[in-house]
């Protein structure tokens, strides 16, 4: 009788000097399936998975891999791709200053030969191209894409090896809606050839919308594997944090006070291009306020506070207040004085140092607060560090840890540390819980509840709208870098705040 399963991996079992990573899991996928792998940061989703595709060699684990019913010994990544596995990782393996015809045929026979055929080459990436759903010339540099288009490149690269089993690990973290409808269909397609692929996502709405069956990690163990069928978001939340969530988005009625912070006729020209980013800006923010702001991508939200925190180098006209006063606010190290701290929407370039650990990226940002007779006391630094690691429950074996070994959601429990040690007024949060699972997501969803209830203002920038409308008091809508709309939370709804958002946008 025919294996009906594409792999079986038995008993998995994965040590790290003083952490057990995977213990006896097992993971089985059926050929020409989607089957989702969900998880809480730190699970053990990405440890299995490097396990499969050889980044962990046999004898650095314990267990049995088996592909289409036989056994196999995987020494290096090569060996696993050779048996037909790809997988595409967050972080993109691509060459940016290469074409795209190069980066989908890199390290094929297609690149190989001692004098490339451009023309044979353009003419199988246009195939590919086409496959994924992309008009564009393979000519173009990679760099001259967005990160979505780049990640739609990586899948055609993973399927030109003709790989059997395809693994996407957050495959739609920086895809436009658009992108992912484009990546979901392509998925199908592959699913219709009988292709098996393995999906790992934070985002369980999708999980529920495109996978077949989903296996549930926790504490490095197998928790479940059922049928989508069987299975509703609040299942498999409740699966992965080993309890129950009774509400997903804790808010709390509190008191709210005097304006903290004001907004006004605030415009802003980019030194380089003179491009207008936003203009006519007006808002106001009180004490203890949770403030969401909306609207579709390229609406200038980022835009706006990063260069009122002053992150851009350009001219601004208009008027910015805290607590009452009139403040220029031209640098960062500026905001950071007068108690302004802006939470990146991309840690790992603007809010982390990834070479460094847990205590001095805490208090980067504070370094006089960790100073003695005007050194820097080491003593101190982990005093304040252990202080702010236990208020967001960080997850972490020592804080001597680089950040760059950490989960997603310990590595902005690590960067929202970092600005709380400041003590601000006003905290800005830009995507605060993008690529985190939901257990993060509610930890931090906590914190930003508990600031409030202190007295600080918070700005919550979401492309979420659930997020948005679950956490905030009052919610501003964007489009094409004005406020277009403000809605309270009694009156917002999706279509309320949908209606707004395309209203400057040619939408309809």
């Amino acid at each position: 009788m025919e294996n009906k399963y594409a792999l079986q991996m038995v008993n998995i079992s994965k040590e790290f000097p003083g952490v057990k990573a995977l213990e006896n899991v097992n993971f089985q996928v059926k050929k020409g399936e989607i089957h989702a792998l969900c998880g809480e940061n730190g699970a053990g989703k990405s440890t299995l998975m490097k396990v499969l595709s050889g980044v962990y060699p046999f004898g650095t684990y314990s267990g049995k891999i088996i592909i289409d019913g036989v056994e196999v010994q995987f020494n290096d990544i090569k060996e696993s791709q050779d048996a037909g596995i790809a997988i595409i990782y967050q972080e993109l393996a691509l060459v940016p200053e290469m074409t795209i015809a190069e980066n989908i045929f890199l390290g094929s026979d297609l690149m190989r030969e001692k004098i490339i055929n451009w023309e044979k080459l353009y003419s199988a990436a246009l195939k590919w191209l086409d496959l994924i759903g992309l008009d564009l010339d393979p000519q173009t540099k990679l760099k001259d894409l967005t990160v979505g288009k780049q990640q739609l490149i990586e899948i055609a690269k993973a399927l030109t090896k003709n790989a059997n089993i395809l693994i996407l690990d957050e495959p739609t973290s920086a895809l436009t809606e658009s992108e992912a409808e484009i990546l979901f269909e392509i998925l199908k397609k592959l699913k219709a050839e009988g292709v098996t692929c393995i999906y790992i996502s934070h985002k369980l709405d999708e999980v529920l919308a495109i996978a077949d069956s989903v296996t549930v990690l926790r504490d490095g163990q197998t928790i479940s594997t059922d049928p989508i069928e069987h299975l509703t978001e609040y299942d498999i939340v409740s699966k992965m944090v080993g309890r129950e969530l009774t509400e997903f988005y804790p808010y709390e009625e509190r008191k709210i006070g005097e304006e903290v912070f004001r907004v006004s006729n605030y415009t802003f020209y980019k030194k380089e291009t003179q491009e207008e980013l936003v203009r006519n800006i007006s808002f106001r923010l009180r004490k203890g306020e949770i403030l969401g702001v909306s609207g579709l991508m390229g609406a200038g939200r980022t835009e706006l506070f990063v260069s009122l925190f002053g992150g851009y180098n350009g001219k601004k006209t208009g008027d910015v207040f805290i607590d009452g006063k009139l403040v220029d606010l031209n640098r960062p190290i500026d905001s950071i004085y007068h108690g302004f701290a802006y939470v990146s929407e991309d840690r790992k370039r603007y809010g982390l140092i990834p070479e460094m650990n847990i205590i001095r990226n805490t208090t980067l940002a504070s370094l006089d607060k960790v100073k003695r007779n005007r050194l820097l006391d080491g003593d101190l630094e982990l005093e304040k560090t252990e202080e702010y690691a236990k208020k967001m429950n960080l997850k972490t074996y020592s804080l001597e840890v680089l950040v760059d070994q950490l989960s997603g959601g310990n590595q902005q429990k690590v960067v929202l540390s970092k600005w709380l040690l400041t003590n601000p007024k006003v905290l800005v949060l830009d995507e605060p819980t993008r690529g985190i699972d939901v257990g993060a997501k509610f930890e931090i969803y906590k914190v930003m509840v508990s600031l409030a209830k202190q007295g600080v203002g918070i700005i919550l920038i979401s492309s979420e709208l659930q997020e948005v409308l679950g956490m905030s008091d009052r919610i501003l809508v964007m489009a094409e870098g004005e406020i277009v709309g403000e809605l309270s939370r009694s009156e917002a709804t999706q279509e309320e705040i949908m209606k707004l958002a395309t209203m400057g946008s040619g939408i309809q």
